[in-house]
Order: C-alpha cells, then structure tokens, then sequence
C-alpha cells in the first residue's frame, strides 16, 4: 500500500523538500497538493532534475519544475478512480509516463497506480559493475579481515543490499571486481543464481583504479553500469539509463547535491581591500556519486592492465570533446567509506527498515 501523505507538498514547498519526498518514498514522484488536499499536478524525479540542471536552487519553489512560461502549471495526466488496470496502462502507454494518480470526483487522490506493478518491466539493457577490490583502509580496523564491500549495514552485507538493488531494476548480469580477500566475496555469491543474477569476477592482481578493471572484461556491446563498492543507495537505475540514452552522450556521471556552510563570516578582498562581507556562507555543488553509465564503445580509451580512475576517462573524454552528461541522484546515497558515514548508514538503514 502507497502512503500517500509521503508523497504529497504544498505549493509553498522547496524542491529540496520534494527531494526529500522522492527520497523517502522510493516512488519517484511526488504528488503537490492544495491547502484542502486537492490534486494541482505531479512532480517526478525528472522535472526536479531538469530544474536542478537548469540552475534552479533547491531553495527555490517546487513550482519552478513544473511552471509553463506563461507561470502557471503544466498539465498533468490523471485517470479517475473508476478507471480499470487496463485503462490506467492504455492511459499511460499513450502518455509515456509510469506513474498515474487516480482521483475522486473532488480531486482528491484516492491512490497512486505505477505502471511497474500493473506490468513486469522487461530488464534493463546494460551490464553492471560493482568496484569491490578496495582495501578499505579508513574503515580498518573494521577491514582488517572483512573486505569493505562485505562489512554488515544493518544486518546485511551492503555489496548484497547492492546487487538486490540492480536485481530489483532489471539488471541480471552483474561483474564484480575483487582483489582485497576476494574468496569472502566469492563463497558468499558464488554463481548469483541464490540473488537472482548472474555473476562474473573480475580478480585484479594490483588494483587498477575506478576505471582500468574495465579493461579486463571480455567483449560487451553493452552499456555499462559502474558502481563504486562503497556505495549504498536506492538511485533509480532504469531512470539514469533513460536519462543517458536521451541525453546521447558517451558517458554518464551519477552526482548528488551537496552544501558546504562555511562557520564563519567570508571576507571578499581584492589588491588588499575589503569589497565585501557575506555572513556564514552556504555553497552548493554537485560531487561525484560514485556511480557512472558508460556506452561499450568508451573502454577502448581505458588503458589496459595499469591504474585508471574514472575522473581520468573523464577528463579525456571531455579534453577529446565527447559527451559527458551528469545525472543528479535524488534518492538515498551514502558513501561509507569512513567511519562515521558507516555508523550513519548503520541508523538510517535500521531506521528505514523498522518504518517499513
């Protein structure tokens, strides 16, 4: 059963609150009411990324993602409550959408029908890759015998919360680079077949960074899907490779927002003098999210057999002038390769999982 109050804002609300919507419910959408609870329109995870990219601040009015030129909001696509399964598909095979609200008489929305759960998804066209062969220094003593990929998130092994995560988007040929204690890797998957996948490893004698393992693998006219093995999310990975097949481009980033606050008062100066003062700053970026899309044709820029990291095909690619596209995550993401982001990652997940 959807909770609907999950999904739902105001019109008052910022886009970093809808992003926190998306976030929470996994949905990736959320539904913006009136002041009685009345339907207005649906805010998906695309619009709010496309505003993002277009330079909207997430301070900024949830309304910005969705406003027409003339200010006022784009039109939604809905059904009534009456509607049957097979008129809600018909209704959003026409409209190309995957999440349809179904509203009484008096726009209120009765329930929330998502094309993935009225018809199996067929699996996603790409190969994944899961980087796992790091030595997890800044966690040790926690990686002294345990490869970091393998340490427990909330009872679980977080490389097996990863593999059920691309399992879950049709992903079901999955590779996994190993070098630090592979065999604790290797007898717990073995073939996948017990995860639902199919699993191949990729054993570096030395480490080759975030990128050069790729050029280990055997032919592939595929996409590939590269994850950074300390990474624990709930991305929509059949968003991020629609995102990347209509954006045509060579290779795609995954990025997630991040504000810096500064503590402290920032003097501006120039040639000695004072030109300005701003108060306890806060700056906003995008950072690298440790998870990337790749056509096959780009691994004949990774060199093979030495260190290569993904910033360094990027940077090439870029210097060459290829396409390069970045792709904000909304949904949860959390790099636990220190030790107070695993403690965190260790509350929330257990928190998620007791709310569930």
């Amino acid at each position: 059963m959807i909770d609907l109050e999950k999904l739902s804002v105001r019109p008052d609300a910022t886009l970093h609150s809808a992003m926190d919507h998306v976030n929470q419910s996994g949905r990736g959408i959320v539904l913006l009411l009136d002041h009685r609870g009345r339907f207005l329109a649906t805010v998906t995870d695309g619009d709010i990324r496309r505003a993002i990219l277009a330079g909207a601040g997430v301070d900024s009015p949830v309304t910005n993602a969705l406003s027409n030129s003339d200010g006022t909001l784009r039109h939604s696509v809905t059904a009534h409550a009456t509607a049957t399964r097979a008129e809600q598909l018909a209704i959003m095979k026409e409209a190309e959408i995957r999440h349809l609200p179904l509203l009484d008489d008096d726009r209120q929305v009765v329930a929330l029908s998502l094309s993935d759960e009225l018809v199996k998804s067929p699996p996603l066209p790409v190969q994944a890759v899961i980087m796992a062969g790091g030595f997890g220094t800044r966690l040790r003593p926690l990686t002294d015998d345990t490869p970091k990929p393998m340490l427990q998130i909330a009872g679980r092994p977080l490389l097996e919360r990863t593999i059920e995560g691309l399992q879950q988007a049709g992903v079901h040929r999955i590779n996994v680079t190993t070098h630090y204690m592979p065999e604790k890797i290797t007898r717990h998957f073995g073939s996948g077949s017990e995860f639902g996948v199919e699993l191949n490893y990729i054993s570096e004698d030395e480490p080759l960074g975030t990128a050069g393992a790729l050029s280990l693998l055997g032919e592939i006219d595929e996409p590939l899907l590269v994850i950074n093995g300390d990474i624990l999310t709930n991305a929509d990975f059949g968003s991020l490779v629609r995102f990347h097949q209509e954006r045509k481009v060579m290779l795609t980033v995954g990025v997630r927002h991040y504000d810096l606050k500064v503590p402290y008062g920032v003097v501006e100066s120039e040639n000695g003098c004072v030109i300005g003062l701003r108060e306890k700053p806060s700056y906003a970026f995008f950072v690298n999210a440790g998870v990337y899309l790749l056509d096959p044709s780009v691994r004949q820029y990774i060199p093979r057999g030495r260190r290569y990291d993904m910033t360094d095909l990027i940077e090439l690619l870029l210097k060459i002038g290829k396409p390069v596209a970045s792709y904000p995550i909304l949904e949860y993401w959390i790099d636990i390769g220190q030790h107070d982001d695993f403690d965190r990652a260790q509350r929330e997940v257990g928190q998620l999982r007791k709310s569930a």
